[in-house]
């Protein structure tokens, strides 16, 4: 199977001036955007929410839920939410992998074509 990534941007909905983009992976086994411990700072000041500790494919970590922010993939809506700030490895070049988790998705109206490897849109929420 292919790996999906879509640009994202990432705005501190307190101060907008404090914004980044990047690419993430898609990962609809994650629930939250989860973004490194590292690039806290690019954001500014956010509001600590809560404290907890995640599974992972291999281990539990430890993360911090902090708001609000705006989140826009490419050619889908835009939303307003939560991100998770945990303690990633950095890839070679120093480069990480955020991720995008199915909260996310389900908020933008996205979701995951398998066949062509890539998101689309949803016509229609469901209310169930």
């Amino acid at each position: 199977m292919g790996r999906i990534v879509t640009s994202v941007t990432i705005t501190n909905v307190k101060d907008p001036s404090k914004k980044f983009r990047c690419d993430a992976l898609v990962d609809t086994g994650a629930t939250y955007m989860v973004l490194p411990n590292a690039w806290k700072d690019r954001l500014g000041e956010l509001e600590l929410i809560e404290t907890t500790e995640f599974s992972t494919a291999t281990k539990p970590i430890e993360g911090e839920i902090r708001g609000p922010v705006e989140i826009r993939l490419d050619g889908f809506r835009r939303v307003h939410t939560d991100v998770v700030f945990v303690e990633m490895e950095a890839e070679e070049e120093g480069r990480y992998d955020p991720l995008v988790g199915y909260v996310v998705l389900e908020q933008c109206h996205a979701a995951v074509d398998m066949l062509g490897h890539r998101l689309i849109h949803v016509k229609r929420m469901d209310l169930k």
